[in-house]
């Protein structure tokens, strides 16, 4: 069975969405009025484990949007270092659960091969940032060889990326509360967006999606953020050999860290014409 088998997920009833439908009381001076908005759907999602030898078990439980879990939950698992790629892979389904409404909530991916792995944390991730510490990026390095050399983007591709991350973000233009996360390719154009609650499960969708498409590494792409850029995406990235990472916000010291550790370009204050380039300044081009 392939691991596309059981991605069509897409027809099965009572899904939870995206967005949630609220009513609120909108105040302006002295008049109010009650009317609908939309806000972002924050719910939890169990990933679990199971193949060859291996009782099924939790791995991980992270807060997020309900939409791609099925990515989410194999792009973690790669960018945990628990999968190696495409062919570790062999099914991924919703795991049937005693109380029905929580079925689109627990993950079961099914492996190839037998895997051996402790866990350096507890995985238990929130909607906001993960774990962040010298001692995670010691461990990482032990798995994650530094991105290639190259390649080198004209500014003005750059430039160009936020624009077209928030043309694409449809979730986002109902609920204005959402990161996203993009692929593009050097040339600047749109390869892939997700969007999520959490910035990390965001990009950890997108790594999904093309490790299931048998693209990884993807070592000729820019990883756009729509946030900050914390030391959870530069690990992702690394592991996914993304050479180029951007956002629209300031790094932390220890994602500047990490990105010089593992030769990725870190760009942070990309607004309009401008943004700042904190290591990898050889593949910006020279204009």
């Amino acid at each position: 069975m392939s691991a596309l088998d059981h991605l069509s997920d897409e027809s099965a009833p009572r899904r939870p969405q995206s967005t949630s439908k609220v009513t609120v009381v909108t105040v302006e001076g002295e008049a109010r009025r009650r009317r609908s908005d939309r806000l972002t759907t924050e719910e939890p999602l169990e990933i679990q484990l199971e193949g060859p030898g291996m009782e099924q078990r939790s791995v991980a439980v992270t807060m997020r949007t309900p939409g791609n879990d099925f990515e989410l939950a194999v792009g973690f698992l790669h960018t945990e270092g628990v999968i190696a790629g495409q062919e570790d892979v062999a099914s991924v389904r919703y795991c049937a659960v005693p109380r029905e409404e929580q079925h689109y909530n627990v993950v079961s991916v099914t492996v190839t091969r037998p895997l051996e792995f402790t866990p350096q944390r507890n995985f238990y991730a929130t909607s906001s940032c993960g774990v962040c510490g010298k001692a995670s990026l010691d461990a990482i390095e032990v798995r994650c060889a530094p991105v290639g050399p190259g390649p080198v983007v004209e500014p003005a591709a750059i430039t160009a990326m936020p624009d077209a991350l928030r043309a694409a973000q449809r979730v986002f233009e109902r609920t204005g509360g959402l990161h996203a996360a993009a692929l593009f390719d050097t040339s600047g154009k749109l390869v892939a967006v997700r969007e999520d609650v959490g910035r990390h499960n965001a990009v950890d969708k997108l790594v999904g999606a093309e490790l299931l498409a048998g693209h990884l590494p993807l070592s000729d792409s820019v990883l756009l953020v729509s946030g900050r850029s914390s030391f959870e995406i530069v690990q992702k990235a690394a592991i996914a050999g993304i050479p180029i990472i951007a956002a629209v916000s300031a790094p932390s010291s220890l994602a500047v860290d990490a990105a010089r550790r593992f030769g990725i370009t870190l760009i942070g204050f990309l607004r309009g014409k401008r943004f700042n380039v904190y290591t990898g300044a050889e593949r910006i081009a020279d204009t």
